[in-house]
């Protein structure tokens, strides 16, 4: 996936060091054209490839919170857990 992203942005760099060098081109020309044909688009593509990734990872953060939640409700019945000091306090 990052190859392909590497191999574009290198083709978008000569495009603009071509547009900065040639003697009709110009800085700021090389600057658009590194931005709307590298930039933009690599940003695009990966975000559209990257969706998977993060669905899993935020299908996985839910199932630990879910995993999370029932281990407490189990602890939370009438009784005090086993592990709980009862506070110290001065007497009157």
């Amino acid at each position: 996936m990052y190859l392909i992203a590497i191999a574009w942005g290198y083709v978008a760099l000569m495009m603009a060091l071509a547009e900065a060098t040639s003697s009709q081109g110009s800085i700021l020309g090389a600057l658009i054209t590194l931005l709307l044909y590298g930039v933009l688009p690599i940003s695009i593509v990966l975000y559209l490839l990257g969706t998977p990734h993060r669905k899993k990872a935020r299908k996985r953060q839910e199932q630990l919170e879910q995993e999370a939640a029932n281990s407490s409700q189990a602890n939370s019945g009438d009784h005090a857990t086993a592990d709980a000091l009862a506070p110290v306090r001065k007497e009157p």
